[in-house]
């Protein structure tokens, strides 16, 4: 099936001069949501993760059911003010603005290996801090999983460090 047919463009959301990649007919169809987490989980099947870790709100949509795949634990990682426990936070650029993540300080024990799942990389600014609070905490970041890449924005320059799979491409 071509994902790319199911992605509907979003012009100027969330504000104007951003084209919205929505992803939510993929996730409607059994069989399209099916084949992206089997395209996202192949590369890491061996790869001995212990976790996967999801970036608010998207990313837990297809981060939760790679962790089933994969036989690992989730972690969400949210904006502030919405984990219950103790968290690390850190503050990032987006292509819009700025924003916060954070990660409850016990999602994994220093030395797990954990998986970053989105849906979207853009300017890269997002998974950079994710991957900062990850590794800041103790983890062996395996990769980076997402479904859809903003070449044009460049941002796997900010992630030159980590693996990163990706399944669709625009430029």
């Amino acid at each position: 099936m071509d994902l790319k047919q199911l992605i509907r463009d979003i012009p100027d959301f969330p504000e104007p001069g951003v084209v919205f990649k929505d992803i939510t007919p993929v996730l409607a169809s059994t069989e399209a949501f099916s084949q992206l987490i089997t395209e996202l989980a192949d590369p890491f099947r061996d790869s001995g993760v212990t976790k996967v870790a999801g970036i608010e709100a998207r990313g837990f949509t297809v981060a939760a059911p790679m962790a089933i795949e994969l036989e690992a634990g989730f972690i969400p990682i949210r904006k502030p003010g919405k984990l219950p426990y103790e968290t690390a936070s850190e503050q990032y650029e987006l292509e819009y603005g700025s924003d916060t993540l954070e990660i409850h300080t016990d999602a994994f024990e220093a030395g797990e290996k954990v998986l970053l799942v989105d849906d979207v990389i853009a300017t890269g600014g997002t998974a950079a801090a994710a991957i900062k609070l990850l590794g800041d905490l103790g983890a062996d970041v395996a990769g980076i999983a997402v479904f859809i890449e903003l070449i044009f924005l460049g941002g796997r320059k900010a992630l030159e460090d980590v693996p990163i799979h990706t399944i669709l491409g625009y430029d």
